[in-house]
């Protein structure tokens, strides 16, 4: 039995609990050395004489520690990180004329593999102990492709679309767009590209002026601006909304025709649109991810959807992320609020919001482009904003959980989940076990998130107003999430508005859908709630795309266009199978 130990560092508190974990090690009572303290003074646990019992990693009072019985062979071992840290297993290799995907949780090694790929990150194969060059890594993998990847792409040049774009302002604070855009115009596409994704609104703005989908669309076109020989891009979706999305895709699909590239997306709808193969990573967060074989994108998904490898026979989660087969219906109980006309007017945009109402068990979904008023429209409802025309909402108590996060609070996670009342179904169902001693101000975007999800789900509110909640989640957190939400609003009779980008995600969530259209940044016009189909409908013809449902998983689908299905649903005026 393969077994590995893993020693979280920005938890464990080293001396202050007097080294529980060494003290009831059994093997360690019995004068076998399987955790010695280095002089560092960081417990090292040997995984060759760990017996697997796991009672330090019950006893440790900050859960730092994880020892996970592995059956059978891991497969090829790529890098560890250090002692007891994350490693990864086995390859995921780029296809010429091919976008793949690599698909997996948050902290699972997608990353690490795309900065193996880029050669920003020397694979160790495990030998942590020393730095390799990259002919002594080429001299020690047996596997054939992998050793020729690394052989013929020594002097390739790498297209990187990096994960976290704020770093892109904290670079260069002081520069304009348009100034990072004529460093890396190589072959004078500068105009095209500013078109193309449409930054001309703020080409001449700082850096550190810039919004998140400012600066998302900026580091996708810096990529595109290169002439490279493999393209990887990381998370491009994060502060799009699905128009832009959509546009991205396409391009990038387009980029692919006789390139190397290779994606990371959590958006399932963007992933299976944009994809011809996917590698599907499974494991343990932040103790070790494990890559499977290649496989066609459908195939891949709809594998990592069952939680099942069928080619390599391994189950890695034991459940299956459930799509209805049908879309959630519109909910029949009585009608708990009601709204009259509004108009919300600030210097440069105008929102004209219908009448309409929200039932008592329904979540109401709320479709449109960035910059178009849908912030707005939930900050009215919120009572944060008083409209200018129409009457003032009456008072309901409400939980509001805002597009930008910021909690406010200095201490740690635990604390915090303590003076919000942070219900355990929450602390449980969004993995907040292990963020309890992490400090509020350390949190990564995804791990705010669900803080900040779990905190206003557990209010006691009559409405929920959830400003993209999906927003650094991975896939299987905003399945979670929607279940647990529409659980919550149905048991009690409550109501809850939901604004998200992800059609898959506002499609498992909503019973009804708000659209707001108009003209970005000049005006938006909020219509009332109607029927999901009749909603969508509208919506995906809006946004020239025609959606289905996976045969199998009944995951929605975007139709690639001109296809047979796109076309035949075209005809019928059918862009939303319901």
């Amino acid at each position: 039995m393969k077994r590995i130990a893993v020693l979280d560092r920005k938890r464990c508190i080293r001396d202050k609990c007097g080294y529980v974990c060494k003290n009831v090690c059994p093997p360690v009572r019995m004068g076998i050395d399987a955790i010695v303290i280095d002089d560092a003074g960081w417990p090292v646990i040997d995984e060759n004489l760990c017996t697997g019992c796991g009672l330090c990693v019950k006893k440790c009072p900050v859960d730092a520690i994880k020892v996970i019985n592995l059956a059978g062979e891991s497969g090829m071992p790529i890098h560890q990180y250090g002692v007891n840290m994350f490693r990864l297993y086995n390859f995921a290799l780029p296809k010429t004329g091919a976008v793949v995907a690599l698909v997996g949780r948050n902290g699972i090694g997608k990353t690490t593999l795309l900065n193996i790929l880029s050669r920003k990150l020397v694979p160790n194969m495990f030998d942590y102990s020393k730095q390799l060059t990259w002919d002594e890594v080429i001299s020690k993998i047996r596997n054939r492709d992998l050793s020729n990847y690394f052989s013929q792409h020594k002097s390739s040049k790498f297209g990187y679309k990096i994960q976290n774009v704020e770093q892109l302002a904290k670079l260069a604070p002081g520069k304009s767009a348009g100034d990072l855009l004529d460093e890396f115009d190589e072959n004078g596409m500068k105009p095209n590209v500013v078109q193309k994704f449409g930054l001309g609104k703020f080409i001449d703005s700082k850096l550190s002026s810039l919004s998140g989908g400012e600066l998302q669309k900026l580091a996708i076109s810096i990529v595109f601006l290169r002439d490279c020989d493999l393209y990887f891009f990381d998370e491009p979706s994060t502060y799009l909304d699905i128009y832009e999305r959509m546009r991205v895709a396409r391009e990038i699909s387009s980029l692919s025709k006789d390139k190397m590239v290779m994606v990371v997306e959590h958006d399932l709808a963007i992933l299976d649109y944009l994809s011809d193969y996917a590698y599907i990573l499974y494991g343990v967060s932040g103790a070790y991810g494990v890559v499977s074989g290649i496989k066609h994108a459908r195939t891949g998904i709809n594998e990592f959807v069952d939680g099942y490898l069928k080619e390599e026979n391994v189950r890695f989660r034991d459940y299956v992320l459930k799509f209805e087969a049908h879309s959630e219906q519109e909910s029949k109980k009585d009608i708990f609020f009601e709204y009259g006309n509004m108009e919300k007017k600030y210097d440069r945009f105008t929102l004209k919001v219908d009448e309409g109402n929200v039932r008592k068990g329904e979540v109401i979904g709320i479709v449109g482009p960035n910059a178009i008023g849908k912030s707005t429209f939930i900050k009215l409802i919120a009572g944060t904003e008083s409209p200018d025309v129409g009457d003032k909402l009456s008072e309901v108590k409400v939980s509001y959980k805002p597009q930008y996060i910021n909690l406010g609070f200095e201490g740690t996670v635990g604390e915090y989940a303590r003076i919000k009342n942070i219900s355990q179904v929450c602390i449980t169902e969004f993995e907040l076990e292990h963020l309890m001693h992490k400090n509020v101000g350390n949190l990564s975007g995804g791990e705010l998130q669900r803080v900040a999800v779990a905190s206003a789900i557990s209010e006691d509110a009559d409405i929920y107003l959830l400003d993209e909640p999906s927003a650094f989640l991975d896939i299987e957190q905003r399945m979670r999430l929607s279940t647990i939400l529409k659980r919550h609003v149905y048991d009690n009779d409550k109501s809850a508005f939901v604004v998200d980008h992800d059609v898959v995600f506002i499609d498992s969530i909503s019973s009804r859908l708000i659209r707001i259209s108009g003209n970005p940044s000049v005006e938006g016009h909020a219509y009332s709630p109607s029927e999901k189909e009749v909603s969508m409908n509208e919506f995906l013809k809006e946004l020239d795309v025609t959606l289905r449902r996976d045969k199998d998983t009944g995951r929605p689908k975007i139709n690639k266009k001109g296809s047979v299905l796109d076309r035949e649903q075209r005809s019928r005026g059918e862009y939303y199978i319901y």
